[in-house]
């Protein structure tokens, strides 16, 4: 911020630049609406109406999306701005809801909100905001843009409870160049409180804590209307192939998972009628099992990856490339050493044993020397050990 007003480095007079701003409806799309607005720029509010929460779980009268439509519509008129409503249903089902179900059916775990930034928000809505003449898009997300010596840098958002970095490893250089992050410098608490100072009607509405199209987190609801196959019934067994019990559906599963197994724990031969957890291992969507094991069984120390969005200065040298590396968007980074393989996929050998690690999550690059840089990150398509 420069005197306490957004300065988003755009040339000319603030007045002379449109800026689109990403309205979800939330407190933090509509403080950064409020913000960019204040400091004088040309301000156009989009919200996305991304899907039918009714149409998602087959549930008529069910419909969280509209709410935020009308809080976004709420704040636009509040600030002065004017304010579009864009359906974009058909390209959030074919980009984020087809794959975030598919993946599910191959027994992995996806992130759809990774995806959705990567297409619906910066690819698709990106294109409008240009179409519109627009000289950046903004978004709410805490993370920071930084010019750097080489080229525009993706790094941490400066309230390490709030960092979202973690979901926007795949934007790209080209969309860096446009993006605005005017919320990267703030913590949650200082967004509030620009929000009750402007007086708008969100400032204390809740986070969602849920993937948006599966506000009530029953997301296999979601997947079995879509993908009926993942619901069908099949067994739950040991490391050795020994049946256990049954399961309703492989969509109930992710490996990693220890409770709502209906199994047990297994019985400690040196301690008889003691007995350890058991783990979800693997998940065969071929066979519809369930493969259990004690936690030892999920130790991993060599990822595979697809997708790779490289941020860094430089190529990846055909040494590897020593990171900090981050598996889950809570957890802290680990030290590990990324290789490339043809195209854009790599290898990732860790330092040490990470367990419950789960194809189909993101593996996200940060560098060693300024561990707040994102310098790129991928898909997991592979758990192994080296």
């Amino acid at each position: 911020m420069k005197d306490n007003k957004i300065d988003l480095g755009l040339p000319g007079a603030n007045w002379e630049n449109r800026v689109v701003v990403a309205m979800s409806g939330g407190v933090d799309s509509s403080v950064t609406a409020a913000l960019v607005a204040e400091a004088g720029y040309d301000v156009v509010g989009i919200t996305l109406q991304l899907y039918d929460y009714g149409s998602a779980i087959q549930r008529k009268g069910a419909c969280c999306a509209g709410a935020d439509i009308h809080d976004a519509r709420l704040v636009a008129e509040k600030i002065g701005i004017p304010h579009y409503v864009l359906d974009y249903e058909s390209k959030f089902r074919d980009s984020v809801m087809e794959e975030f179900a598919d993946s599910y059916t191959r027994g992995e775990t996806p992130i759809p909100c990774i995806r959705c930034n990567q297409t619906v928000k910066f690819r698709d809505l990106l294109q409008t905001a240009k179409q519109l003449g627009a000289k950046a898009l903004c978004t709410g997300h805490y993370v920071r843009r930084v010019i750097g010596k080489c080229s525009v840098e993706l790094h941490k958002g400066v309230d390490p409870k709030k960092d979202q970095s973690y979901f926007l490893f795949a934007t790209t250089p080209d969309q860096l160049e446009y993006l605005r992050f005017p919320l990267g410098g703030l913590t949650k608490e200082e967004t509030r409180r620009h929000a009750d100072r402007i007086g708008l009607n969100v400032a204390d509405k809740p986070d969602s804590q849920d993937i948006c199209f599966v506000p009530d987190g029953k997301y296999a609801d979601v997947v079995r209307r879509l993908r009926p196959n993942a619901v069908d019934p099949g067994e739950i067994v040991d490391m050795s192939g020994s049946v256990l019990g049954k399961h309703d559906g492989i969509v109930n599963f992710t490996v990693g998972q220890r409770k709502g197994l209906g199994i047990g724990g297994r019985s400690r031969s040196e301690n008889p009628g003691a007995t350890d957890p058991m783990y979800v291992v693997s998940v065969d969507p071929i066979e519809k099992k369930v493969v259990v094991g004690p936690r030892s069984a999920l130790g991993r120390n060599l990822l595979k990856v697809s997708e790779i969005n490289w941020l860094g200065d430089n190529p990846i040298s055909n040494k590897g490339e020593q990171l900090l590396i981050k598996l889950r968007s809570t957890q802290e980074p680990i030290s590990g050493t990324l290789f490339s393989d043809e195209g854009d996929n790599g290898r990732i050998v860790l330092d040490k044993m990470e367990y419950g690690v789960s194809v189909g999550q993101a593996a996200v690059f940060y560098s060693q020397n300024d561990n707040a840089r994102v310098i790129g990150g991928g898909w997991m398509t592979e758990t192994s050990l080296c």
